[in-house]
């Protein structure tokens, strides 16, 4: 893209950084973003392997206050939020009346009477927007995000090369746990969430958005040793395929349930306390089932799946579409998701994708792709 496109779109702290080092930028969302810095395959590697920094800083940030705020909160998103400890995070979804998902997000509980909501890039305005339409009074709801940049260090090494920065002992922070107040021997104060979506161990890494640049420069600097390389957009959709996590807009959207997408994990349906927003359509589809479903696939012939193909059964009906997909770096494997018929999400059942003018051989799979047994 020109320089005077970019200028249009909106800009994370590290815009200049990557103006001055002349790296390749993308609309993403609306967003001026790195797809990739040495190439998808070996960034997608390295975070497997070693460690790689993500620029998130396009995540929202959301804070949730007032004595109420958790009853409240509660009452809006699907999973039990009164089983969250302090400092616990906790995966989530917000759906409209129809069950659709609004947005799948993280919800972390600073205190009895504060929570702090991570949406994705593109529904953080959104989503500001409906739990102000559903406030009451004492809640108080405040949209931070201009306030914060956000990094994510990923990946088998990302505890050595953050704890060479920090006094704080990071071997006890347990996963989806979080420490709002840990500070770096330089003075840059963080919120540390053991959090990710990799599939790796690693961190995000909350910060003021004045202090981005000078902490993805400390990070670069203690990881060099360790291997760790910045990473772009392209490597963390590659890495999130082979975990079966959901794309918000791909596998998630208004018109696709939590339940159809295979994230009925952070779905309640029997807790009596919350009856939120949805809840009556989510009971149906959990007593009745769903008629379709997000399934995993692996091709059987050569070509690479894109969203939206169609997707077709042996008998060449067509019974769904392709969310996601991709060649996978770790697995040397064409792997995708598909939305279809959940009589044709079974494992080992056969499908034929519409890649171009062709229909090719591919077949369902269990989810996730990848494991570290499968190294």
């Amino acid at each position: 893209m020109d320089s005077h496109s970019l200028d249009q779109l909106k800009h994370t702290p590290l815009y200049e950084w990557y103006r001055d080092e002349k790296i390749k930028l993308m609309d993403f969302g609306g967003w001026a973003m790195p797809i990739q810095f040495s190439g998808i395959l070996n960034e997608h590697l390295t975070v497997r392997s070693h460690a790689g920094l993500f620029d998130v800083s396009h995540m929202g940030e959301l804070f949730v206050e007032g004595p109420e705020a958790g009853k409240w909160l509660n009452g809006l998103v699907t999973n039990d939020l009164t089983k969250v400890k302090q400092h616990q995070a906790q995966y989530n979804v917000v759906c409209n009346n129809g069950g659709g998902t609004l947005d799948d997000l993280i919800i972390t509980k600073l205190d009895d009477e504060k929570f702090f909501i991570t949406p994705n890039a593109s529904n953080a305005n959104k989503i500001y927007r409906w739990l102000e339409q559903h406030r009451e009074e004492g809640v108080i709801l405040r949209n931070a995000s201009s306030d914060y940049g956000l990094l994510a260090l990923q990946g088998p090494k990302a505890e050595e090369i953050l704890q060479r920065l920090t006094e704080y002992s990071l071997s006890n922070l347990a996963p989806f746990y979080c420490e709002p107040a840990v500070e770096l021997k330089s003075g840059i104060q963080l919120l540390v969430s053991r959090t990710g979506y990799t599939g790796e161990d690693g961190f995000e890494l909350y910060c003021s958005s004045k202090d981005t640049v000078q902490l993805w420069k400390e990070l670069l600097e203690a990881g060099k040793d360790e291997g760790l390389i910045p990473c772009g957009l392209g490597a963390r959709d590659t890495l999130r395929l082979e975990m079966g996590y959901p794309l918000y807009g791909q596998e998630l959207n208004e018109h696709i349930s939590p339940l159809e997408a295979g994230i009925g994990f952070a779905v309640k349906t029997k807790n009596k306390e919350a009856d939120y927003i949805g809840k009556d359509v989510l009971s149906m589809q959990r007593t009745e089932g769903v008629t379709r479903k997000v399934c995993g696939f692996l091709m059987d012939d050569k070509g690479i799946p894109r969203t939206g193909y169609p997707v077709y059964n042996k008998e060449g009906r067509k019974i769904g579409e392709v969310t996601s997909g991709t060649k996978s770096p770790s697995l040397n494997q064409v792997i995708g998701m598909a939305l279809v018929e959940t009589m044709y999400a079974k494992e080992e059942e056969p499908v034929l994708i519409g890649v171009r003018n062709k229909r090719l051989k591919g077949h369902v799979v269990k989810k996730p792709f990848y494991s570290h047994s499968s190294d």
